[in-house]
């Protein structure tokens, strides 16, 4: 009689046990078949790893517990960036790298620093997680390697004062942009935009320009001088010219009449007492009688 009343204990026990554990797995198994798909993104399903073409918009989903899974990928804005290391640590970008290294046009070695901003197209996920996989290949496999393979050869094409004075940057960014457009699109990608941060030159190069610059405005700064004194030099002579143009013109307006009047005004009723003629050895002086 005990042992049967303990032999029933312990079945309802188990039987407890069993209980909990099956309505455990109920519960895990709609948890495991809720899928929530955040806002600003598009989810794909996949069942044992196979794409389904199902896709999801934002929001809370049913799919098959344990056997679908679901593949993420942004719709909004994305950001790939190359800086340095210790700048990677306080950047917000999604997704960051070293910048690129390359040559220019004549020669000299530069650091390019991008920034490549992008989104996956909606309509493009299914087609994406059946071809390239998850967002993390998108980005290493086209974002990453089409951006570098550009920032790369682009600069090649532009001399090194042109990049260096940032008049190139404009055009080296544009050109990018239009080499990757064709295709980002091709690959479910929405290029929004190309910039480039920084064309970064070798401390030589730097220190060369520098000198270039201090030369020509040392240059320019005696040129500044030399024609400094050059207008000084012609200030001078016009106003000489213009001083004996005067003085010949006030010559020329004297008359006759008016030197008669400056003698007359000028006599002080006394007649000359000598004559002098000739000139040199031969000069004399004779009296002239009184009056």
């Amino acid at each position: 009689m005990y042992d049967e009343e303990r032999n029933n204990q312990l079945g309802f026990k188990v039987k407890g046990v069993a209980l909990v554990l099956l309505l455990g797995f109920i519960f895990i198994t709609l948890l495991l078949g809720i899928r929530t798909v955040d806002a600003g993104e598009v989810g794909v399903v996949t069942r044992f790893g196979k794409v389904t073409g199902r896709t999801l918009e934002p929001g809370a989903h049913l799919v098959a517990p344990w056997i679908d899974g679901v593949l993420r990928y942004d719709t909004k804005k994305v950001i790939y960036e190359t800086t340095t290391e210790e700048k990677q640590k306080g950047s917000q970008a999604d997704f960051k790298d070293f910048p690129v290294d390359t040559n220019t046009k004549d020669g000299q070695r530069v650091d390019v620093y991008y920034t490549v901003r992008f989104s996956v197209d909606p309509t493009q996920a299914g087609w994406i997680a059946q071809n390239v996989g998850t967002q993390n290949a998108l980005v290493e496999k086209i974002v990453k390697t089409e951006s570098r393979i550009w920032a790369r050869n682009v600069p090649r094409r532009f001399d090194a004062e042109n990049l260096y004075t940032g008049a190139g940057s404009q055009e080296v960014q544009n050109e990018i942009f239009n080499a990757l457009l064709p295709t980002f699109k091709s690959n479910g990608i929405v290029l929004d935009g190309v910039g480039i941060r920084e064309i970064k030159f070798s401390d030589e190069y730097i220190g060369a320009i520098e000198q270039k610059q201090i030369q020509f405005v040392k240059v320019e700064t005696e040129k500044n001088i030399a024609d400094q004194a050059e207008f000084q030099k012609k200030a001078r002579i016009t106003t000489a010219e213009g001083q004996a143009q005067e003085q010949r013109l006030q010559r020329e307006t004297i008359s006759v009449e008016l030197l008669q009047k400056m003698l007359i005004e000028k006599w002080d009723g006394h007649y000359p007492q000598y004559l002098i003629t000739g000139g040199g050895a031969d000069q004399f002086i004779l009296p002239l009688p009184n009056k």
